[in-house]
């Protein structure tokens, strides 16, 4: 073998081995993902690539996937941790009242943050204890507390929605910085977070031990309830900040208006993102991936006019289709 054919099984080796390092580090799963969105826009983009491609509906894009991407991050954690929240979208409808409230009264921007993230956190916390001392089935004792949350806002809200008269929070709705939505750069940060939380701290090692083998984690010396209800809290104050963010973008606290379904396309960005339904599984990345497919196909059915009874069937569809998936992918490993 002369040097040139050597050369070039060198250079065949060496590109076998970067895409190696780079399935290995994005995943299978996350590359299915990946493929998928291609899919999707090119779909979209070639039944409306004059507007589908362009700079306002790309941002349009963006900006639609911010609630639900911190949602969709924070329900991650929680189906990791084994457990399951079907009352964040409750809770967004119910900070983002709260917030809309103490702005109107104290006329103070922060005072309302405060009292959302203060809400949410609440909210969780009753989740928590409900499900780990009250030992109530995670669907169940969540699925009561969406209604108890929505009720709750109703009757301070007299079921109306409650304009907020700040500049200052309405930039955060509104506002860019260098170019970019600041809601977008709020959601970039929050993915960095929630990253470095799971993937790189004790205590995201010690949530996956937890959702994994809940007796082993028991036996490591992991408090148990203090994670879960712990994690629960974490959960609602992602949601009072998602309730803060739909706040400021639309300008008012609305009950419902805004966070019905959140729920859905959240649980279904996690578990298309790579969840496990079981927990022990998934991450951040996939998680985000999984997002911007329901973006892209929220927007995409938007401007191909599809009816929203479609939209909701093809929402539900890919739920149904995420779960089949992941468990097909648990079976065989």
């Amino acid at each position: 073998m002369n040097s040139l054919e050597l050369r070039a099984s060198k250079a065949q080796t060496d590109a076998r081995g970067v895409s190696t390092r780079l399935v290995e580090r994005l995943g299978v799963h996350n590359i299915s993902l990946l493929v998928a969105l291609a899919i999707l826009v090119v779909i979209f983009g070639s039944l409306r690539g004059d507007v589908f491609f362009s700079s306002r509906n790309l941002l349009n894009i963006g900006l639609g996937v911010t609630i639900l991407g911190v949602l969709a991050m924070s329900q991650t954690v929680v189906i990791v941790g084994g457990g399951l929240d079907i009352a964040v979208g409750a809770t967004v409808g119910l900070t983002t009242v709260s917030t809309a409230m103490a702005i109107q009264a104290t006329g103070s921007p922060a005072a309302g943050i405060v009292a959302g993230l203060v809400l949410g956190g609440l909210a969780g916390l009753v989740n928590g204890i409900i499900i780990t001392y009250g030992r109530v089935n995670a669907v169940i004792a969540t699925l009561g507390t969406m209604a108890i949350f929505r009720g709750i806002a109703f009757i301070m809200s007299d079921g109306q929605s409650i304009a907020i008269f700040s500049d200052t929070f309405r930039f955060i709705g509104i506002g860019r910085i260098l170019g970019l939505p600041l809601l977008v750069w709020i959601l970039v940060l929050t993915a960095i977070a929630f990253h470095l939380f799971l993937a790189r701290s004790i205590v995201g090692r010690n949530i996956y031990a937890l959702g994994g083998n809940p007796v082993v984690a028991r036996f490591s010396g992991i408090n148990i309830n203090r994670y879960r209800v712990g994690i629960y809290i974490m959960s609602g104050v992602a949601a009072g900040l998602a309730g803060i963010l739909l706040a400021a973008r639309t300008g008012s606290g609305q009950p419902v208006s805004g966070s019905q379904g959140l729920e859905l396309e959240a649980i279904t960005a996690a578990v298309l993102g790579g969840c496990a339904l079981q927990g022990g599984k998934g991450t951040i990345v996939g998680a985000l991936l999984g997002v911007a497919i329901i973006g892209v196909l929220n927007n995409g059915m938007i401007l191909t006019s599809v009816p929203t009874f479609y939209q909701l069937l093809a929402k539900g569809s890919l739920l149904i289709l995420a779960v089949v998936i992941a468990e097909y992918h648990l079976n065989r490993t």
